[in-house]
């Protein structure tokens, strides 16, 4: 952008002088010089005749001057429009989400929030599925974050990201030996999964009958980490969304296994109330979140990083 390149050159064509202009704009002389040059090369004209005491604006300066002070003028109240802006979003935020959104996704739309609006006031309430769903109807919470869809009439819902789930055991189970699996090698396992309520219950129980496996018993623990810890003991299987065993992955302290022909993704969802669609502290939070949609989870958290 040539905002400080043409900020030099209306300075230097009001004081007449590369000495004074430097000190003006508290930059060093040559950085004037090279700012000129830059603009010069850019029109392709010649802006100022030179002599050894003072410099005199030449005919296309002339037109460069007055069209230079307008872009001025819009960069600077822009940049102050966007800063108003900014500052009007505060107050208190209060955010639902469920334990898989709450703990491993939700923290990159804090981030972008915390950057761009420090005055707003974050509030997270974390629980399953069917808690948030109950509380953003109840008005305990502003907005909610939930894995799949609610069936609530009075609720708006909208779908904003894939989340890709891994079927995992311990490294020393008997599956984990095995490159690909079939599904049929689900049969009569030990499932750890979360309690009901939980919207990756809901999605493993829907795996389990869809795909006719039958269970040969089942745990169920509200903590993606208690299961995750119970896994890598040996005490069964479990069903978890790759975002919250992306650690343990890179680790190598559990097994992820491939299942030949199948694919368990869902979709994750933002939910509110529509009377508060207009409060701007919620559609801001909307916005944010609409800039992560389309994109699958490891997608988005890639991106994050590499940023």
């Amino acid at each position: 952008m040539y905002y400080d390149a043409l900020k030099t050159f209306v300075t230097l064509a009001d004081v007449g002088n590369f000495t004074r202009t430097s000190q003006a704009l508290h930059i060093s002389q040559p950085s004037v010089s090279l700012h000129i040059k830059n603009l010069e090369k850019e029109f392709h004209t010649e802006l100022f005749i030179r002599s050894p005491k003072s410099v005199q604006i030449t005919p296309t300066g002339k037109i460069l001057y007055d069209r230079a002070k307008q872009i001025i003028a819009m960069y600077e109240q822009t940049k102050e429009d966007i800063a108003t802006h900014h500052q009007s979003i505060q107050g208190q935020l209060k955010i639902g989400a469920s334990f898989s959104i709450g703990e491993y996704i939700l923290p990159m739309f804090l981030q972008r929030l915390q950057e761009d609006f420090p005055a707003l006031e974050l509030e997270v309430v974390i629980g399953n599925t069917e808690e948030i769903i109950e509380q953003v109807r109840l008005f305990q919470v502003d907005v909610g974050l939930i894995e799949g869809q609610s069936n609530e009439k009075e609720l708006t819902v909208q779908p904003f990201m894939k989340d890709e789930l891994s079927v995992i055991c311990s490294n020393d189970h008997e599956l984990a030996e095995k490159e690909h699996i079939a599904i049929k090698d689900l049969q009569q396992q030990t499932w750890i999964t979360r309690e009901d309520g939980s919207g990756t219950r809901e999605f493993l129980n829907h795996v389990i009958r869809s795909n006719g496996l039958s269970v040969k018993s089942l745990l169920s623990i509200s903590s993606n980490q208690g299961i995750k810890e119970s896994v890598m003991r040996g005490m069964g299987l479990s069903l978890l969304s790759r975002s919250v065993i992306s650690r343990e992955k890179v680790h190598g302290s559990l097994a992820v296994l491939e299942v030949e022909d199948v694919q368990f993704t869902r979709t994750l969802s933002y939910i509110y109330s529509p009377v508060m669609r207009s409060k701007k502290n919620v559609e801001t939070f909307i916005g944010v979140v609409e800039a992560f949609k389309g994109n699958s989870i490891a997608d988005r958290i890639a991106t994050v990083k590499e940023s």
